[in-house]
């Protein structure tokens, strides 16, 4: 089963990200080492599979720039 968009919002507030805007159902998230990432859709929806990536992407962005990347699961 897919997950869904709320829990790619958790992952990228765990990462370090903070929600800079919003356009309609378009949100840019911005991490402070510069890395950007957007998320389009209501909180329960299904993540699709380019929105995992973008998400894996901007991961290893944070990497690259040497910022935290573990998410936290209690």
């Amino acid at each position: 089963m897919p997950r869904k968009l709320r829990q790619l919002r958790a992952d990228l507030r765990a990462l370090g990200f903070v929600l800079v805007r919003t356009t309609g159902s378009h949100e840019t998230w911005r991490h402070p080492t510069g890395v950007k990432a957007t998320v389009a859709g209501a909180d329960g929806a299904d993540a699709k599979r380019y929105q995992e990536g973008e998400l894996a992407e901007a991961r290893a962005a944070v990497a690259a720039a040497g910022g935290k990347t573990t998410i936290r699961k209690d």
